[in-house]
């Protein structure tokens, strides 16, 4: 079975497909760590993929499109995967399709998970840095005993660029743009299913369990 999740920054995606992974028995693919996979083996395309990433740009669709084809052909992709962070445009959902169709597979579901922009806000903006020991806090789901500083060392706590609530807003606008088109392209294939973020992680990954064993009944 092939799943693509999708979801903006913050809606735990990467949780999700861990967790369903987990269950499957598929493996996790995240275009994330291919890159940093390509990178390390320093082949040609991995001196390619090097070089944008190098430069602060983003890798081409492409080249992302070629890394993920050199992925599936591992063994244990070859019946299935959960991908994860891609495909993010149109462009790159219609060139998985084709690449997929020449190996004679198909995705079978295109999970979304839901997260209104506020709470997306609220989860990505309230993120805090201790600047000695590097520990995570929240504003609103963990935060430190004594405001600014780290309950483990007592470091100062800061907010770096990408945490900030200007810098959170762009990314999602960026995302919610690019992902509109996405969702429609797969709700006309019929292979869109929606699941609700805001709800506990347990019983996110038990709804999108069974969203995918709907999925699997419909393509057999």
């Amino acid at each position: 079975m092939f799943v693509i999740l999708l979801g903006a920054p913050g809606a735990g995606k990467g949780t999700q497909a861990e967790i369903i992974s987990g269950k499957l028995g598929l493996a996790h693919v995240a275009t994330g760590d291919l890159f940093r996979q390509a990178v390390e083996k320093n082949d040609m395309l991995g001196r390619l993929v090097k070089g944008y990433m190098e430069k602060g740009l983003l890798v081409p669709d492409e080249v992302t499109i070629r890394v993920l084809s050199e992925r599936l052909n591992g063994p244990d992709c070859r019946t299935g995967c959960i991908l994860d962070g891609f495909p993010r445009t149109l462009e790159q959902a219609r060139a998985l399709d084709k690449t997929m169709s020449e190996r004679g597979q198909a995705v079978d579901v295109a999970v979304y998970i839901e997260v209104p922009e506020a709470e997306l806000l609220k989860r990505l903006s309230g993120r805090w840095i201790c600047r000695k020991c590097q520990a995570p806090y929240h504003e609103v789901s963990s935060p430190p005993k004594v405001a600014g500083r780290c309950d483990k060392c007592g470091g100062e706590l800061y907010q770096r660029a990408d945490d900030k609530k200007e810098t959170v807003r762009e990314r999602l606008k960026v995302y919610f743009d690019q992902t509109a088109p996405l969702l429609d392209y797969y709700s006309k294939k019929g292979k869109l299913a929606r699941v609700d973020g805001r709800l506990a992680i347990e019983e996110v990954s038990g709804r999108i369990m069974s969203h995918l064993h709907a999925g699997s009944t419909r393509t057999k």
